[in-house]
């Protein structure tokens, strides 16, 4: 029988700096959640598609783009979505040496682990999206496909296609080919 740990955000905001090897801590409605540090390959894959979002912010000059951030999305939710792109305008409403940082970013990227139920994925997925982000996309490493959610639905991208996603800025479409996020050469980025 699994133990459920509940807790307020005052609690959630005590627990200790996470360092090397600890777990990642997200509360989800009020009970702690902890996730394994992720994988060399996990974090490949993180890394290429924020190099990317990190590039298209610096030709607009509009944004920034973080990595395991936590995001408060509710009086007792804090997310920690492995890519997150900041609109420029939410980046001027908050303190950024606070975490976690209050509010939805305009897209949240969470790259999918073994150890990760496909009930959590959904809830996250309606978390963001009902905290305000534009779109949401999960990464299946194994499947090699990104799941693209926004309000109006979602869609399912496989390589060689492009995952694209409008509204992360004013007037501008983010597209990323899925054969650069899931290409197996070490060195490729």
């Amino acid at each position: 029988m699994a133990t459920t740990t509940r807790m307020s955000l005052e609690e959630f905001l005590k627990l200790p700096e996470r360092e090397g090897g600890m777990p990642i801590y997200e509360l989800d409605e009020g009970e702690l959640l902890m996730e394994a540090s992720p994988t060399h390959s996990h974090n490949r894959i993180r890394e290429r598609i924020a190099l990317h979002l990190r590039q298209f912010a610096k030709a607009h000059r509009s944004g920034d783009v973080v990595q395991e951030l936590d995001f408060q999305l509710g009086p007792d939710t804090v997310r920690n979505p492995d890519v997150a792109f900041i609109a420029e305008e939410h980046l001027a409403a908050i303190a950024p040496d606070r975490s976690p940082l209050e509010g939805a970013p305009v897209l949240a990227v969470e790259v999918v682990s073994p150890s990760n139920s496909a009930y959590d994925i959904s809830k996250k997925v309606e978390q963001y999206l009902a905290a305000g982000s534009q779109a949401v996309w999960i990464v299946y490493p194994a499947l090699r496909l990104v799941e693209v959610h926004t309000a109006s639905g979602s869609c399912k991208v496989r390589p060689p296609d492009r995952v694209e996603t409008r509204g992360l800025i004013p007037d501008a479409l983010f597209s990323l080919p899925l054969a650069e996020v899931f290409d197996e050469d070490p060195h490729s980025y």
